[in-house]
């Protein structure tokens, strides 16, 4: 009778299963707005379309460019965007997840026809930055993950480019076209930062370890190994152009990923339902650092890391679009003594030290439009790095005596 009844349950709870499974849309939302990539002005009435999808599936934007796609099917889809007097823009295999609703911006450029003549682009070989003529690339993030050990990772990603190619595997270092990997300049929202990655400051080839970034909150951004626009100051070897994308406006989301580098919590959603005002941020720690916080790892040698990054957007009706943004990270590796005397060969064997790294930067941005083909973009900021290395000389009973402190700080204002 016992067994009876649970097979019973079971049959139900199969079925019910079924029938929800069957019942969910295997679809999801992909929505964005659509801008004239020069005058960064909204393109009212521009056709947005899903290919190769039967029945077709495509709207068009609305007074504010805005536009949304229903029930885009799941797995990686071609975008196709056009607008009279406009180059048609295809985002090639956007990878839509039944998790979250998919936010984008794309930006079109004007077409200019000469006669009969016509010049097909791809955008991949073409910059969000207009200024950039040669020895510019544009990616995005999509491209972070399918790239064969790119791991969300923008720097490791750039390897697959002509000309460029990464040191050893346990660090991010950058050599475009020989150039050492200290000449890349790194820029976030239009303002020069500091390098952008976990334990930048050691003694590695120029790169850190793990990126601060997270695929979470980045948009198409440019990459640039050499002819560099005038913009682009103390810049010997190469120049990221990072960009942070805008939150959903209109549904939270919440995502929680684990993997090798770290575990991540992101969230994004409207600030109020009275305005298009938004918020996105990701907060990461380091995987191996959490076991070892729960003593399931052997943790003479660590390297534990953490960081944060956030954008708020508050669009206004006359004054423009301000955002408030920042990333960040906090580091610290240590290592103690052998316990066994007998493996002391050298000094060096008898040290023991602690390292800490902070470095951060927080800005903010405002964009207006200011006339018919002109915007106005400002932006203010502030970044600082600091470091502190501890080292104690342990004796031969194993007591510790003080042996060197060693802290530096460096910090940045700029203002565009």
């Amino acid at each position: 009778m016992r067994q009876k009844f649970i097979s019973t349950v079971i049959s139900i709870f199969f079925f019910a299963s079924t029938a929800i499974s069957l019942a969910q849309s295997p679809g999801q939302v992909v929505k964005g707005k659509v801008i004239d990539v020069e005058t960064h002005e909204p393109l009212i009435g521009a056709a947005v379309v899903v290919n190769q999808v039967t029945p077709i599936i495509g709207t068009t934007t609305d007074a504010n460019g805005d536009f949304v796609l229903e029930q885009v099917p799941l797995g990686r889809q071609d975008i196709n965007v056009s607008y009279i007097g406009y180059e048609t823009t295809v985002i090639p295999q956007l990878m839509v997840t039944s998790g979250k609703e998919t936010v984008l911006e794309i930006g079109l450029k004007e077409q200019v026809s000469e006669m009969a003549e016509v010049v097909v682009r791809t955008d991949k070989s073409r910059p969000l930055n207009s200024m950039a003529s040669i020895s510019a690339r544009s990616f995005s993030v999509e491209e972070t993950r399918r790239y064969a050990g790119g791991i969300d990772d923008p720097a490791r990603l750039v390897s697959a480019f002509s000309g460029v190619t990464t040191g050893s595997i346990q660090d991010n270092s950058i050599i475009v076209r020989g150039n050492a990997p200290q000449g890349v300049a790194w820029r976030l929202e239009g303002i020069e930062i500091p390098t952008p990655h976990h334990f930048a400051g050691a003694n590695v080839a120029g790169g850190g370890m793990v990126t601060l970034f997270s695929s979470q909150m980045m948009a198409n951004s440019d990459f640039y190994t050499g002819a560099f626009p005038a913009e682009y100051g103390n810049a010997l070897a190469a120049v990221f152009d990072m960009k942070l994308r805008t939150g959903n406006t209109s549904k939270y989301e919440h995502t929680t990923q684990i993997g090798l580098l770290g575990i991540d919590v992101a969230s994004e959603g409207p600030l109020s339902k009275k305005s298009d005002a938004s918020y996105l941020f990701n907060y990461r720690y380091s995987t191996f650092g959490l076991l070892a916080d729960l003593k399931l790892i052997d943790t003479e040698q660590l390297f534990k890391y953490q960081d944060l990054s956030f954008k708020f957007n508050f669009p206004t009706k006359r004054a423009g679009t301000f955002s408030l943004w920042g990333i960040g990270g906090i580091d610290r590796a240590n290592e103690d003594v052998e316990e066994n005397r007998e493996k002391w060969e050298v000094d060096f064997d008898r040290i023991a030290f602690t390292w800490d790294t902070y470095v951060g930067t927080l800005g903010l941005s405002h964009k207006i439009i200011t006339g018919t083909n002109t915007y106005l973009h400002s932006t203010v900021a502030m970044s600082g790095v600091r470091n502190k290395m501890i080292t104690q000389y342990v004796n031969d009973d194993f007591t510790k005596q003080p042996d060197m402190d060693l802290i530096s700080n460096t910090s940045t204002f700029t203002a565009t």
